[in-house]
């Protein structure tokens, strides 16, 4: 029983080390990722302040755009999609960059002794630093549309705290699939397009759902089964001095362990191929 067991134990032993190894690495993937937004403006002149700029013009064309569509004031609805706008930034982000990881990284991989999760660490970090950057324009926005911001807002920063840790298992997960799969690359980033739309960001979601038309109601209710509006709304509510509504913190916890716990199956059984796949 015992010598059957220890292969496995070992395997389990080694996924944890690579989760624990490399955040104690933080220095390493700390320079990194800054490096990674430092190389992607080099020689620019505004520099990392091109994020806020595009994620500004974004926003504000996106807001004035559905704004007239559904005739709802400016004032109300660009704060609405310019929060949602930066969270989708991180979890888009996220996705799109965690599933080429350890493709992107297959350099580092084979040549650098790091554990795997050095990498991803890296990707989240950088994603923070974007998030980070947008949020100056939450600041701006402010100013020109006042939030009746509570002391709530303080959930904002559980909430990011809990959004990393999402960002963390999926670029884990998906980028050990897509390292084997690469068919899969080309399929994330169109699911992740149209979950843009399907995603309360441009559109607000309690308009529809106490629409006086039955019908929209009806289908606008089935957006509770779209788990980015509950990682949107966790942060996006408390930003806009919003109460928090509590069942979407439920089902975020709930993907956070669920989420976690496969990941750490499919590390714990095919961490030690990725190397061979990239």
């Amino acid at each position: 029983m015992t010598a059957t067991a220890a292969p496995g134990v070992r395997s389990w032993r080694r996924a944890v080390d690579d989760l624990s190894d490399g955040w104690r690495q933080r220095q390493l993937w700390g320079h990194l990722g800054w490096q990674d937004i430092r190389q992607r403006y080099r020689r620019s002149v505004l520099g990392p302040v091109w994020i806020t700029i595009s994620m500004a013009v974004t926003a504000v064309a996106l807001g004035v755009l559905y704004s007239g569509l559904f005739d709802i004031e400016l004032s109300r609805l660009l704060p609405h999609v310019l929060v949602g706008f930066i969270v989708w930034a991180f979890i888009s982000g996220c996705i799109n960059e965690g599933s080429e990881v350890f493709i992107a990284n297959e350099g580092l991989i084979k040549h650098l002794p790091a554990p795997l999760s050095v990498h991803v660490y890296r990707l989240v970090w950088r994603q923070i630093l974007f998030f980070a950057h947008n949020m100056i324009v939450y600041f701006v926005m402010l100013v020109v549309f006042p939030q009746p911001l509570k002391w709530t807002v303080v959930y904002a920063i559980p909430a990011i705290v809990v959004l990393a840790l999402n960002g963390a298992w999926v670029s884990l997960a998906v980028g050990t699939i897509t390292a084997r799969f690469r068919d899969i690359l080309p399929i994330t980033q169109s699911v992740v397009q149209l979950a843009f739309f399907l995603t309360p960001i441009v559109w607000i979601y309690d308009e529809l759902v106490n629409s006086p038309n039955p019908d929209i109601a009806s289908r606008a209710r089935l957006a509770e089964f779209n788990p980015f509006l509950h990682f949107v709304e966790i942060i996006r509510r408390p930003l806009l001095g919003q109460d928090q509504v509590w069942r979407h913190w439920v089902v975020v916890l709930a993907i956070t362990v669920v989420g976690w716990a496969l990941t750490m199956l499919v590390l714990r059984r095919y961490r030690s191929r990725i190397s061979y796949w990239v």
